[in-house]
């Protein structure tokens, strides 16, 4: 079994219930909207992070994270894409058991087509209303499973 920590636009803000529900996870994903690279630095005190770029990420800092990342944990591999409406691949096809994303803010998470599709929320400042959140992903075998936190 594997437990990957899930957030995303974070927006230059981490939260020490984060850093504390992290805690014990083999690996992080940030699905992009970072703010700064002050935020990588401390969640990799935490675990191994993957973090990709999003639209709110920009300057030289930000050239350093790819726009999309692959993940490989236990028997699947994970897509992060910060906007899933640039999703520009079949991820069954490919097969991905998952595909991560953030941007929208409102946490989400639905199997089609036997692909889950999991957005964590926003783990930065309290925006449009909704919730701060953040994720977690299970690995058995050849299966995910996501939950969504609610702080």
């Amino acid at each position: 079994m594997c437990r990957i920590g899930v957030i995303s636009d974070t927006h230059r803000l981490v939260r020490p219930e984060i850093l504390t529900a992290l805690e014990g996870v083999e690996h992080i994903i940030h699905a992009g909207d970072m703010g700064s690279p002050d935020v990588i630095a401390e969640l990799r005190r935490v675990a191994p992070v993957t973090a990709i770029r999003g639209n709110a990420d920009a300057g030289d800092w930000a050239r350093e994270f790819p726009e999309t990342a692959i993940v490989q944990a236990g028997g699947i591999m994970i897509y992060v894409i910060h906007n899933i409406d640039s999703l520009d691949l079949d991820p069954r096809a490919s097969e991905f058991s998952a595909v991560v994303y953030g941007h929208s803010h409102v946490p989400m998470q639905q199997t089609r087509d036997g692909v889950l599709y999991f957005n964590p929320g926003s783990a930065g400042p309290r925006r449009f209303h909704l919730p701060v959140s953040m994720g977690y992903l299970t690995v058995r075998g050849k299966s995910v499973s996501g939950e969504i936190i609610l702080l």
